[in-house]
């Protein structure tokens, strides 16, 4: 693993294979055709395809993607998952000791019409002050070209931050970085790809005959805190070490 903080220092993105096991991804896969069970039970609103001009350029008129977010918030199999020392061995030497679980998101692309997310970076939706975010996909499923897997630029992440990156509108540096020359990165049942939020990134649709299950977990360093004013769910669940930010308040007590 010595290779790892240096190949994620060039390239902004890691992919770690096999890093859960055969009987771990089963249970993982049970639970998450469980939380879609109840998703589409729910009534609620799933459809998570961006609106805006770049997904138009990709998409058709009937792709779809279920998502939610923190499924840990419904199976203590998904928060073991994020506890699974194998999957924080990874993430400790992108991270360090000190790792705090921002969200979690369940991803599952349909067959045939499974939705784009065109070029982006991360971090206009949940910015920190010393930018250590990272994101680590868990694949439930394989992920294929033809099935929309993750698309990278490799060093992007020395870009820094991007104004209007957030990939829903037109921005001219995003145009010099097309999602069709972007590095595509295929993955396997139990693979994390693990890459930064200043990293440009997207997926194509899913044309494929399989359904492409992931589940994104977004983490940062226990050193570091989100800025203030941003909306956007923050667990702050300590996943190694120590929360070096947190205090009283942020943690939930009474005023």
């Amino acid at each position: 693993m010595s290779d790892i903080p240096a190949f994620f220092k060039e390239n902004g993105y890691y992919h770690a294979k096999s890093v859960f096991a055969r009987d771990t991804l089963n249970e993982l896969k049970t639970e998450f055709d469980r939380i879609v069970g109840q998703l589409n039970k729910s009534g609620d609103q799933l459809d998570a395809t961006w609106d805006g001009t770049q997904t138009s350029k990709l998409a058709s008129a009937n792709d779809v993607i279920l998502h939610t977010h923190n499924v840990q918030r419904y199976s203590r199999v998904w928060l073991n998952a994020f506890l699974n020392e194998r999957f924080l061995k990874v993430a400790r030497q992108i991270i360090g000791n000190d790792i705090i679980l921002h969200h979690s998101k369940l991803f599952q692309k349909p067959s045939e019409h499974g939705s784009p997310f065109p070029m982006h970076q991360d971090w206009p939706y949940f910015p920190t002050y010393n930018d250590s975010m990272i994101a680590g996909i868990i694949h439930v499923s394989d992920a294929t070209d033809e099935m929309g897997c993750l698309r990278v630029y490799p060093g992007s992440h020395k870009l820094g931050r991007i104004e209007g990156a957030n990939g829903r509108q037109e921005n001219k540096i995003l145009d010099r970085y097309p999602i069709k020359q972007a590095k595509v990165l295929e993955a396997e049942a139990g693979d994390v790809l693990f890459f930064h939020y200043f990293t440009l990134h997207g997926s194509m649709p899913n044309r494929s005959d399989r359904t492409r299950k992931t589940v994104l977990c977004q983490i940062y360093d226990g050193a570091d805190r989100i800025e203030d004013g941003n909306q956007h769910p923050n667990e702050q669940l300590v996943l190694s070490g120590w929360n070096h930010a947190i205090s009283r308040l942020a943690a939930g007590a009474p005023r």
